[in-house]
């Protein structure tokens, strides 16, 4: 026997509140706050059908794919918002150009070290995600055999990556800067690459940081002026790069410089070359590398580049990866949250923003049910009040009156006509 088909469109369940979730901080969804703790966390390493078979794993727990990504990437945009608020509130506090009051909360010397990688968008769009690094300089007493001219090291390195425009992430970052008493260094160096938005970044946080160029990306400037004037047809010697990098880290730029000046010089007319040799000119003043390496200074910004590498591209950059971009950013702040060794911290202002936005929600809701309900109230009550008011009496118009005693008294006797009555006399009124 066939089921009747419903006459109406079933409606949407509502949704429903118990108060001893809220008492005991359940997240929405099955899972315990242990369990969705842990499968977020393994999602924010791996891919979210990984997670889902560690989570078997681990609890014997079956979640699909799809609920792996859902909590994941919820829990990360409250995670974000954390963060970003947490920034604006340093933003509102003080002005980070401030000038310091002498008193350091860190250590004397930090160095921060930013820079771009691309992840893959949906659409086949690349898009670029900024890293920040920020270090303590530290003496380097344990020198290995790969580096053993390594004189300083960085070390209690922390991350922020976030996939915005460079003014942006300049506010965002004031966060975990003030976090780690940037602003109130005694002495402060920015090692990096020489792009106009991190030279932005830079005069936009302190006027007294130490400007440093990545002597690897010097290096790099350095090489494609050698590729570019070996195609122009000039014989450079066999060791000429190894002997300009040996003579810019010991001696400065002065003679480098010159070098490269003089090679623009004689090929006027290679394309790009003159680019290359400009952007060298330009950062003599960061490029005085003995002067850096002899304050105690390191000259190469290899923390960042691993951030690239650790924080960024290791989960957003995988084989066949390709995000929605409003998912990109809830992705990097559980990302650094991990990297940054708060992990339960992040969790938790995560989990608590959540619980705090459904509430907010909910009373929301309830307001608009009770403006609704008084309003069906006062309509029922308005028109209780119009039935019950009393209804005004009818005016009569009274006209004189005939003397009808006769004929009322005839009207009210009703009786068949006589025979003799003259009705009956007419042919028509014969039966």
């Amino acid at each position: 026997m066939k089921s009747k088909e419903p006459t109406e469109p079933a409606q949407a369940a509502e949704q429903v509140f118990f108060p001893l979730d809220e008492q005991l901080q359940l997240q929405p969804g099955s899972l315990t706050p242990l369990q969705l703790d842990h499968l977020v966390n393994f999602a924010t390493f791996q891919s979210f059908g990984k997670a889902v078979k560690m989570m078997i794993g681990h609890h014997g727990v079956y979640v699909s794919a799809s609920t792996s990504r859902r909590q994941t990437e919820d829990i990360g945009s409250f995670a974000e918002l954390v963060q970003n608020e947490q920034a604006k509130a340093k933003l509102k506090e003080k002005n980070p150009k401030a000038e310091r009051n002498g008193k350091s909360k860190t250590a004397s010397k930090l160095v921060i070290s930013n820079d771009g990688s691309y992840i893959s968008l949906r659409g086949k769009v690349w898009a670029e995600v900024k890293t920040m690094a920020l270090g303590e300089v530290e003496e380097n007493k344990r020198r290995s055999k790969q580096r053993p001219s390594q004189e300083v090291k960085m070390t209690n390195i922390t991350y922020f990556s976030r996939m915005t425009d460079s003014e942006t992430f300049t506010e965002l970052i004031v966060g975990e800067l003030d976090r780690r008493g940037f602003f109130d260094a005694n002495l402060v160096a920015a090692l990096q690459d020489g792009a106009e938005w991190i030279q932005s970044l830079i005069d936009a946080l302190r006027t007294d940081i130490l400007r440093i160029l990545d002597f690897y990306h010097a290096g790099e400037y350095l090489s494609d002026i050698a590729v570019l004037v070996s195609q122009a047809g000039t014989q450079l010697p066999a060791k000429w790069w190894e002997e300009q990098l040996h003579e810019l880290k010991h001696q400065g730029p002065e003679k480098v410089l010159e070098e490269v000046l003089h090679l623009l010089q004689e090929h006027p007319q290679v394309e790009d070359l003159d680019k290359k040799v400009n952007y060298l000119q330009k950062r003599k003043e960061m490029m005085q590398y003995p002067q850096f390496r002899a304050s105690g200074w390191p000259i190469g910004s290899g923390s960042v580049e691993s951030a690239n590498v650790g924080v960024v591209q290791a989960r957003l950059k995988g084989v066949g990866m390709h995000w929605e971009r409003k998912n990109v950013n809830p992705m990097l702040a559980l990302r650094i949250g991990e990297s940054n060794d708060r992990w339960e911290e992040t969790r938790n202002q995560a989990f608590r923003q959540r619980l705090l936005t459904r509430r907010s929600q909910r009373f929301t809701r309830q307001i608009a049910r009770y403006e609704k309900l008084e309003q069906k109230v006062l309509k029922t009550m308005l028109h209780l009040f119009l039935l019950a008011s009393p209804s005004k009496p009818k005016q009569t118009i009274s006209l004189p009156q005939a003397d009808t005693s006769t004929e009322a008294s005839s009207a009210t006797k009703t009786s068949i006509p006589a025979r003799s009555h003259p009705w009956r006399r007419y042919p028509h009124a014969k039966k």
